[in-house]
């Protein structure tokens, strides 16, 4: 029960402070898995977050919100935070163009405006696990192979138009066993996160293995009698402790 209680004090406070360290094994796992180079920042970047609902996660669309009710609530919120206290002389912008629902063919579709036109200097892109889950629930007809098509020709755009941007694409994930994402997951989306790892190497972007942090995050909880549903409730949408995992992933990235 106390280490159960230490686990839980542990990641609460990190909730708060946003400084929860990835733990040696996470980052052992990130670093195997990883493909491109650390991002060395720059004073004045612009710094887009890009996906559906886990980066929208009921971000503000006011014009007139501040900051942080625009970046929303979710894992881009920590990342911001962190960068903001760390390089409070760099002036970076940020922007969160996350939607909920979106599959990479719309992402395709609003790209010019939620993308190209912000110029983004680092471009971090979540995408593909509504790819493959609204062919469960929505009757979407797409495919894997529809999904790297589409993918290949964002990427394809983006690095034309803004040849010098930093990419990071992250791994759609899902927690097998909680919510929606049942044992029918386990042998799907793998075909969808191995495309995100493909064409990461192939354009040069740092990809993060978001699949194996939550099943590492799950495997270390159990040990304290942390339930899987800590993570995320539904096994796809993060939990406030899930966000802050994926958050200090990417900024493992930088440097």
């Amino acid at each position: 029960m106390e280490n159960r209680r230490a686990f839980i004090q542990k990641v609460a406070v990190a909730t708060v402070a946003a400084t929860l360290p990835v733990p040696a094994v996470f980052a052992a796992e990130q670093e195997k898995r990883r493909i491109g180079k650390k991002i060395k920042l720059e004073k004045g970047y612009t710094i887009l977050f890009q996906g559906d609902s886990v980066t929208d996660c009921g971000r503000s669309r006011d014009a007139d919100a501040d900051l942080m009710s625009k970046i929303g609530p979710g894992y881009p919120r920590w990342v911001v935070t962190r960068l903001a206290t760390e390089y409070p002389d760099y002036h970076f912008t940020f922007v969160n163009r996350g939607i909920s629902g979106n599959k990479v063919y719309q992402l395709q579709d609003r790209w010019k405006e939620d993308c190209l036109d912000i110029k983004p200097d680092v471009l971090s892109i979540l995408i593909g696990v509504n790819d493959y889950w609204h062919t469960l629930s929505s009757g979407y007809k797409g495919t894997p192979e529809t999904y790297e098509t589409s993918y290949r020709e964002l990427l394809t755009e983006t690095k034309k138009r803004l040849p010098k941007v930093k990419l990071i694409i992250c791994e759609p994930f899902g927690l097998v066993g909680v919510g929606a994402v049942t044992e029918q997951w386990r042998t799907a989306l793998p075909k969808y996160q191995a495309i995100a790892q493909k064409l990461a190497k192939e354009f040069g972007a740092t990809f993060i293995p978001m699949q194996s942090i939550f099943n590492e995050a799950e495997k270390e909880g159990l040990k304290y009698g942390i339930p899987s549903n800590f993570w995320t409730d539904d096994g796809v949408h993060p939990s406030s402790a899930g966000h802050i995992l994926m958050a200090n992933a990417i900024l493992e990235v930088f440097k």
